[in-house]
Formats: C-alpha cells, structure tokens, sequence
C-alpha cells in the first residue's frame, strides 16, 4: 500500500527550522533517521527541507522521534499562515 504524502508550502522550511533547533546537521540527522530504521538519505532530506520533495508519513514519524517533538510542534507553521 502506498504511503500518504504530505506536500505543504513552509512544511520544508519549518522541518529545517527544527533540526536547527535540536543541534542536528543534515547529514547527522540522516543517519539518526537511518539507524531507527527509516528509508531516507541525506540529499532526500535537503530536499525535503527545500520543499522540492514530498514527505511520507514514515519520514515524518522518523523526524518526530529524531527530533524529539510533537506532531503539534512540526504542525505548528500551519497556524502561523491564519
């Protein structure tokens, strides 16, 4: 079954704006990522965070649990657009 796909303008910006936060570099969060078992390389993060590329549902769970956050806090960018 194929996995849903979130693709949100600032989604990518704000991802980055918290790995920032947490300390990580790119390629360090990648691997974290990897390690915990998901399916993500490092220029498919840039990506990401460039909002050049969508998300899945399993890279989201990944950066929640990498970044140590709520589905809120990766959420919150939305209420900032009201």
């Amino acid at each position: 079954m194929p996995q849903k796909l979130i693709n949100r303008s600032g989604l990518g910006t704000h991802l980055k704006n918290l790995r920032l936060e947490s300390g990580f570099g790119v390629t360090e969060l990648a691997t974290y990522m990897q390690l915990s078992g998901c399916d993500i390389t490092r220029e498919c993060l840039v990506k990401i965070e460039a909002e050049t590329h969508n998300v899945s549902m399993e890279q989201l769970y990944a950066l929640k649990k990498a970044l140590n956050v709520s589905y809120d806090k990766i959420f919150e960018f939305l209420e900032e657009d009201k």
